[in-house]
């Protein structure tokens, strides 16, 4: 009861006894949860653990998605899910490169690679070379396996441009200087990817280029203008096609054509309702018998509400949700401006993604073609995806506090399990140190300004007005009274006061 009487008494009187302990412990997490938020490795493994789960889910669902469309088209059911496990097994390959890969040689290759996927692009477009599926000639086809060199064109352009935008914004360079070689090669590759024709991978190349230039911090008449011209390019390019503007009719008005190009949409919605809150338990659903085309692929969101039902479908939202804050948290924690804007960018594109392809299964957006990252059935997109998930960890392994933390000795058991070398600092280049120093010169003059300016003068008093200063001669050039019995010392003005107060009060 004392410690509530002197906390109160404290209140009162706006003191903090323990205002040091109270500032410090604001600081320091109270939660083991919090505390293990402001561990150094966090990050890398947070980022590590939900790849991990993504991938593992999508491949349970493959191969129960699949079974019944690879038994009609080779015969066995385990076709389409054994070569989705090999371009795993690929991309697994990658995502470990791209994990050991030192920054700087990252970023030395950028430009090479983007430019091997614009040859690949043009390759793809020859007839001979490239093989059509789904109207688009858009694949290589060796030895069975398919490769979309779209999705190789995409990580190749996020990495290239993350450098480029993060090199010239160091340089202090000019707007010009920043779009110019960025937006043409986004307007090549774009299209190369329309000539094709593939209405998804052109949206999914202009999220990218809008998300580099929206994290790179250009002015907005410049995002907005970007961001209409994609808009137009994909309203464009869903209307010229018969197939696709068939699509979006069909998405205007369901009912139009339900055996026809509103079909697919309209099975993925009976799947999820039929699924309901628990489902129908793995591999028990009755979409993929047929009855919902490319359920192992586009539509695979719709098997794992019919089979996991709503728990299920909401549980692989929640996960994508973790991934997009890993994303953030490792971009917002990044020192090296390159790693803060590739991560960045990759994460809004993932993200990008997963929203167009849940959208339009439950009938939000028009049918695209865009896959579930990690979750369908799609080779190239898989590696593609674990390798950027890769430079994901790589820059969660250079946040400064990981890199304090691997370099002083701390075990990790992750990094010796994976043999994974020590992460060198971020070296600032020589005009940001250069820009840096000058803003510092800046303050201290700034400061030193402040500390020779003379202090002001003190305020001169308020000016009373004559009728005060005539009213005090007259009362003092007033006779005072002799001091009587019962009220000695009362004056005139005294009485006058009291019978003013009792006329105003009653």
């Amino acid at each position: 009861m004392s410690n509530i009487l002197t906390r109160l008494r404290n209140r009162r009187s706006g003191a903090s006894p323990n205002g040091a302990e109270q500032s410090s412990d604001a600081r320091v997490p109270r939660t083991r949860f919090g505390n293990w938020l402001g561990r150094p490795m966090t990050s890398f493994h947070l980022i590590i653990a939900v790849a991990a789960l993504l991938t593992l889910l999508g491949l349970t669902m493959v191969l129960s998605a699949s079974g019944v469309y690879s038994y009609d088209q080779d015969g066995s059911p385990w076709a389409v899910f054994g070569k989705q496990v090999l371009w795993t097994v690929v991309g697994l390959v990658g995502c470990y490169i791209a994990l050991r890969m030192p920054v700087q040689m990252m970023r030395s290759l950028a430009f090479t690679g983007f430019a091997i996927t614009i040859v690949l692009l043009i390759l793809v477009l020859i007839p001979g070379i490239g093989k059509v599926a789904n109207g688009s000639r858009g694949w290589f086809v060796v030895g069975g396996f398919s490769m979309q060199p779209s999705e190789l064109a995409k990580i190749a352009f996020a990495i290239w441009g993350a450098h480029l935008l993060a090199a010239r914004r160091m340089e202090r360079a000019s707007l010009r200087e920043m779009l110019i070689p960025l937006v043409p090669a986004a307007v090549v590759a774009l299209a190369l990817i329309v000539a094709q024709p593939d209405l998804g991978q052109t949206v999914s190349l202009g999220i990218i280029l809008l998300a580099l230039l929206w994290y790179a911090g250009l002015p907005l008449r410049v995002f907005v203008s970007s961001l209409f011209a994609v808009i137009a390019s994909a309203a464009a390019l869903a209307m010229v096609e018969g197939y696709r503007s068939e699509r979006v009719m069909s998405w205007l008005n369901p009912t139009l054509d339900t055996q026809g190009s509103g079909y697919q949409a309209k099975q993925a919605r009976f799947a999820l309702a039929n699924g309901g809150f628990f489902g129908d338990g793995l591999g028990q659903g009755a979409a993929k018998w047929n009855y919902l085309p490319n359920a192992h692929n586009d539509f695979i969101f719709a098997i794992i509400g019919e089979e996991l039902g709503f728990i299920g479908a909401a549980g692989l939202l929640c996960l994508f949700g973790l991934f997009a804050y890993t994303g953030m948290r490792i971009a917002r924690r990044s020192a090296d401006p390159f790693l803060r804007l590739v991560t960045a960018t990759a994460t809004l594109w993932i993200m990008g993604q997963v929203f167009i392809n849940v959208g339009y299964v439950v009938g939000l957006l028009p049918v695209t073609g865009l896959q579930l990252p990690l979750i369908s059935a799609g080779g190239t997109s898989t590696a593609t995806t674990l390798f950027i998930i890769g430079i994901m960890a790589n820059a969660a392994r250079h946040e400064p506090e990981a890199v304090a933390a691997l370099r002083a000795g701390r075990d990790d058991r992750m990094n010796r399990l994976l043999r994974l070398p020590l992460p060198a600092p971020y070296v600032p280049s020589r005009t940001e140190a250069l820009r840096d120093r000058l803003h510092a010169q800046k303050a201290n003059q700034k400061q030193r300004a402040r500390a020779a300016k003379p202090a002001r003068p003190a305020a001169k008093p308020a000016r009373k007005p004559a009728s005060d200063n005539r009213r005090k001669a007259h009362a003092a050039a007033r006779p005072v009274r002799a001091s009587r019995h019962h009220g000695g010392g009362r004056t005139e003005k005294g009485r006058r006061s009291r019978t003013l107060e009792g006329q105003r009060y009653g």
